[in-house]
């Protein structure tokens, strides 16, 4: 059975008063299309335990299915327990609490790279790209340098009115990291594949990595 692995975020607060977590339907997008293909998924943490969910990413007229997909969220595995040898691909969902808690986590850091230089899939969407900035190869080059990536742009950031709140910008760490960025215009589905790395832009690019994992699978 394919297995999947989508690490999320256990960090719940961009400044006293300013909640943030994971972004829901990001998370419970790409969980129900990797479950209606019939694969078997494992949410991990750093931490393990619960990952918080953004209360922006929730309102009246959020649909009751990304809804119900917290309950995959309350008992998350500790990425220090995760072997990348069980699973055929990593999914990184966003939300601003993955500009946090990823970036520096060593043990996501060996496991992308074990991943990616292991020829299976990577993915990751909107901030989940802030996962990829810490990975580094075995020969010390940065994962995704060279690479077609895409992630939240500054100009979508700038909307948000965080980004002098963040530790940094997404677009810039992955440019500096001699990645080359692809953009489209704000709140577009976007997606960009290069080989096994697989990066879409924001929120309404979710269903699309999904699709383009689903496919790289076969």
């Amino acid at each position: 059975m394919t297995k999947i692995l989508m690490v999320v975020t256990n960090h719940s607060e961009i400044k006293p008063g300013k909640a943030t977590g994971i972004w829901l339907s990001e998370f419970a997008e790409a969980y129900e299309a990797f479950q209606k293909q019939g694969y078997e998924v494992v949410v991990a943490s750093p931490l393990g335990g619960k990952s918080p969910v953004d209360p922006g990413s929730v309102d009246v007229n959020t649909p009751a299915e990304i809804l119900n997909s917290q309950e995959h969220l309350v008992n998350t595995v500790p990425l220090e327990e995760i072997s990348e040898s069980q699973f055929d691909a990593i999914f990184l969902p966003g939300g601003h609490g993955t500009m946090y808690d990823l970036p520096g986590n060593s043990k996501l850091q060996q496991l992308l790279r074990q991943f990616y230089e292991n020829s299976k899939i990577v993915a990751a969407v909107c901030h989940g790209p802030a996962g990829l900035v810490g990975a580094t190869l075995s020969n010390g080059n940065p994962l995704v340098a060279g690479k077609r990536v895409n992630a939240f742009t500054n100009p979508e950031e700038s909307q948000t009115g965080l980004e002098s709140d963040l530790p940094f910008l997404l677009e810039s760490k992955i440019r500096e990291l001699g990645a080359i960025y692809v953009a489209a215009p704000n709140w577009v589905s976007h997606v960009e594949i290069d080989g096994n790395l697989i990066t879409g832009q924001n929120p309404q690019s979710t269903l699309a990595v999904a699709d383009a994992v689903i496919r790289k699978i076969g």
